[in-house]
């Protein structure tokens, strides 16, 4: 036996509109000429290098490895 049950969307709806128009308004102030993510602005990004002096050890390393790699499965 089933219990049929009236929704109140009224109050529902009322609430969706009302937190949609907050993060809304939320996103509008956020985007507004600022970096989303900020993170040029962050302290730890600061003195940061792209790339250092020891990059081509990584590179021949990785190399060596992918030879390792075919070397095994291929015998």
């Amino acid at each position: 036996m089933g219990i049929i049950v009236s929704k109140n969307n009224e109050k529902n709806s009322r609430l969706n509109q009302r937190i949609t128009a907050d993060l809304r308004e939320r996103a509008q102030k956020t985007t507004l000429g600022e970096d989303p993510d900020l993170v040029e602005d962050s302290d730890y990004a600061k003195d940061l290098k792209k790339t250092g002096k020891y990059t081509w050890i990584w590179i021949v390393l990785i190399i060596l490895a992918l030879i390792a790699l075919a070397i095994i499965v291929l015998i």
